[in-house]
């Protein structure tokens, strides 16, 4: 399987391809210094394969490079967060409590 990770500011979400195919995506709002995660979905023939976690892992990776603090108001995202610690120093030191991290 194949995966590909491609942002599309135009859209304001990065999608996933599978093979050529769209398997999901992560709706963002993007400021200079913030990525808000908005909404996460996958798409029905691809759940349960871990996708998801690869997407946001792939976004999450994205916005380091970046210099990017997250906000991870999709409850997707936040739940990954909470099961991979390292990430959590994307998510502001002030901000971890409003997001249960």
């Amino acid at each position: 399987m194949a995966e590909q990770v491609t942002d599309h500011p135009d859209r304001k979400r990065y999608e996933i391809d599978v093979d050529g195919v769209r398997g999901g995506f992560v709706q963002y709002q993007r400021s200079s210094t913030e990525l808000a995660l908005i909404h996460t979905e996958t798409d029905p023939q691809f759940r349960g394969r871990g996708l998801g976690g690869h997407l946001i892992a792939a976004v999450l990776d994205e916005a380091r490079n970046q210099g990017l603090a997250v906000l991870p108001y999709c409850p997707f995202a936040r739940r990954f967060i909470a099961d991979h610690h390292e990430y959590l120093d994307l998510v502001p030191a002030g901000h971890r409590a409003e997001f249960g991290l």
